[in-house]
């Protein structure tokens, strides 16, 4: 055998496994003590949007809103002022709960 049909052969070995490292899942796992943020983080984003739409729009009804920016400009402030109010709720309640497991 050559010395460069046995560097070929290496080269392709090493390509193949740092192509099966590059294809392996990365995991990370927490484990938090007190409040989890990421879960704080997450709740407020889904409640944000299943409570302010219908928020949004019923409030709306009540408004004269003519033009696409009024329209916008009500969502965003009606919206900014759920998100406020829910985010404080989830981070409130994550850390009652963090307390009682202790």
């Amino acid at each position: 055998m050559h010395a460069s049909e046995l560097l070929g052969r290496n080269r392709n070995r090493l390509r193949s496994d740092s192509l099966i490292e590059s294809m392996s899942p990365h995991v990370e796992t927490t484990n938090p003590d007190g409040i989890d943020y990421g879960w704080v983080m997450q709740t407020t984003f889904v409640l944000t949007i299943v409570v302010g739409a219908p928020v949004v729009a019923g409030l709306s009804l009540f408004f004269e809103l003519l033009t696409w920016g009024q329209r916008a400009n009500f969502a965003i402030r009606v919206g900014a002022v759920v998100w406020l109010c829910i985010g404080i709720s989830v981070y409130l309640y994550a850390r009652s709960q963090a307390d009682t497991s202790m």
